[in-house]
């Protein structure tokens, strides 16, 4: 591999000006990593019992039910998962919010 070849993926590398690489890239600012991905899938899937979707979660993701619910909480935060499922997104957090005004 020469340095043709390097600079030819440079592109996806930070920028000199310290600005994040090419939107998609796993782990840059701005994308969702597969697992985060893998955590709304399976919140917008419909569920028949909560032991169901609990199982999904151990099985699919090898999340207990409390770190599922804390990644998820915190997607729900972030634009890149708004831009990736809108109506689910802005579902949960009114519903979040809704939960949060009745405390």
């Amino acid at each position: 591999m020469g340095a043709d070849d390097e600079a030819a993926r440079e592109p996806d590398a930070p920028g000199a000006d310290g600005s994040p690489g090419t939107p998609g890239t796993p782990g840059t600012p701005g994308t969702l990593d597969e697992r985060d991905r893998a955590v709304l899938e399976l919140e917008g899937r419909s569920w028949r019992t909560a032991g169901a979707k609990e199982r999904a979660v151990r099985e699919e993701l090898g999340l207990s039910s409390t770190r599922y619910y804390q990644l998820l909480n915190a997607l729900l935060d972030r634009p890149e998962a708004l831009a990736h499922a809108p109506v689910l997104v802005n579902r949960l957090r009114r519903v979040r919010d809704a939960r949060r005004a009745a405390r």
